[in-house]
């Protein structure tokens, strides 16, 4: 069976969930290889191999946290040379995106961004994508060279399959434009304790109808109980009462968690293009005719400031 090279996401050797999540599509098209780069790279092997993956292809340098982008380019471009894969998948993240295009572009291949889905086809890799602010679904391959497939978080179920995850070391040459720009501060973010929003399993958003910041701890209690991340509707952010980071929609982040709750959100269309493919919406919202009814799975009509708390203590007492 071809091989399969599946770029990892990982923070010091804690592998991130979108990357088990391409592990489990790309069993679909043939043999996982992981490509697993910069520090703690080897201690992503044993969760590799967990989830399917039979080799893992490892580099440390500290080109790949100094510098950035194109050190992992070359890196993964290496591992591409060595394994002539049948594909390279890649997180739809805007680092993995980046690198996908770039080794697209070297490698003299299409790309495919965004997928939410993938299959195996007689001709190459099928990927289904939502385009068009989610108004369609549309199912592509790539026609030249070897397909570099982006996939969105929460496209797939992380599914263990055990495999040998030998763990080899991957010979990289960095080029001259490997160091053109250099990483010179970092500054961490500051942690909520709450799921990262683009691969969280559950979001709740707030909007215009939240009335002001200081009525968002009713939103981030219901997103507690359940341990969801936040978000908030442009019109939120603009009025300045949740961060630009946790925006959803056509400008700010897309999501696709199994559950996504709309609270005092009308549903403009460019909202809609960043929760339209989550697999079960629940929209709350006073207005009986708000678009977002239009779309959802679940609606109530009535005050959020009524229904959302509600909502909350009854998630509390079933949870014990």
């Amino acid at each position: 069976m071809a091989e399969v090279l599946v770029f990892v996401d990982h923070v010091d050797g804690a592998v991130r969930k979108p990357t088990l999540e391409l592990l489990t599509l790309a069993r679909r098209i043939g043999e996982p290889v992981a490509v697993s780069l910069g520090s703690g790279a080897e201690n992503t092997a044993p969760a590799l191999a967990e989830h399917g993956a039979v080799r893992v292809l490892t580099a440390e340098a500290p080109e790949f946290a100094d510098y950035l982008v194109v050190p992992k380019v070359d890196a993964v471009q290496a591992a591409f040379e060595a394994v002539s894969p049948s594909a390279v998948l890649f997180p739809s993240s805007a680092e993995g995106k980046e690198i996908a295009a770039r080794l697209a572009v070297r490698i003299g291949s299409g790309i495919i961004t965004d997928a939410v889905d993938l299959e195996a086809g007689e001709e190459g890799p099928v990927a289904t994508q939502s385009v068009f602010a989610a108004a369609f679904t549309t199912r592509s391959r790539v026609s030249r060279g070897t397909p570099v497939i982006t996939v969105k978080p929460n496209s797939a179920a992380v599914e263990a399959a055990p495999a040998a995850g030998a763990v080899e070391a991957l010979e990289v040459s960095f080029s001259e434009k490997a160091t053109g720009t250099k990483v010179v501060a970092r500054t961490p973010r500051e942690s909520t304790g709450r799921p990262d929003l683009t691969e969280a399993a559950i979001v709740v958003s707030g909007g215009r109808g939240v009335g002001g910041a200081e009525n968002f701890p009713v939103v981030e209690a219901l997103a507690d109980s359940l341990g969801a991340a936040v978000g908030a509707s442009r019109a939120a952010v603009d009025a300045g009462w949740y961060p630009h980071t946790n925006q959803v929609g056509q400008t700010g982040k897309t999501v696709s968690p199994q559950l996504y709750i709309a609270a005092g959100i009308s549903g403009a269309i460019q909202h809609r293009a960043g929760m339209q493919t989550s697999k079960t919406i629940v929209a709350v919202n006073k207005d009986a005719e708000a678009p977002i009814f239009d779309l959802v799975d679940y609606g109530v009509v009535g005050d959020l400031f009524e229904v959302v708390p509600q909502l909350t203590e009854e998630v509390k007492t079933r949870k014990g």
